[in-house]
């Protein structure tokens, strides 16, 4: 006998004993149900070569909507807020800071009646003093 068989014998044993189950004897093992996240994040959202700037100047509150769709669809927006109402403008603020909150965005004051809704892909670097505010767009609240 060859090195190669005794050691062959030696780790197999030859002497085999055969236990035959019908399928209805296996006790049934509960089944896993594996969940997986949706990890799937478009390309077209994270190469955006094409960022574009909107610029709004609403005249009724119902233009809002509009302005959200555009930081929704990763635009930056600037709204010139100068031709409309006070309280409408106040409720157009309102509504696009929730929408700018929604999508981990930024809103920023640019100017007394000048915002700029950012949405999270664009970063905005420096800011902007507020020394140029006169006494009248200080009794308008902004």
């Amino acid at each position: 006998m060859s090195i190669k068989n005794k050691i062959k014998n030696f780790f197999i044993d030859e002497e085999y004993e055969y236990e035959y189950v019908e399928e209805d004897q296996i006790p049934e093992q509960p089944t896993q149900t594996v969940k997986h996240k949706n990890n799937v994040v478009s390309l077209t959202s994270v190469q955006q070569p094409n960022s574009k700037v909107v610029l709004c100047e609403p005249r009724t509150y119902s233009e809002a909507q509009e302005i959200a769709d555009n930081i929704v669809n990763k635009r930056a927006v600037v709204i010139n807020l100068q031709r409309i109402d006070r309280n409408q403008a106040k409720r157009i603020v309102d509504f696009l800071s929730g929408t700018v909150y929604a999508v981990n965005g930024d809103i920023q004051k640019l100017g007394a009646e000048t915002f700029l809704c950012t949405p999270e892909n664009i970063d905005v670097s420096g800011s902007i003093t507020e020394n140029f505010m006169n006494e009248d767009d200080l009794n308008k609240g902004w």
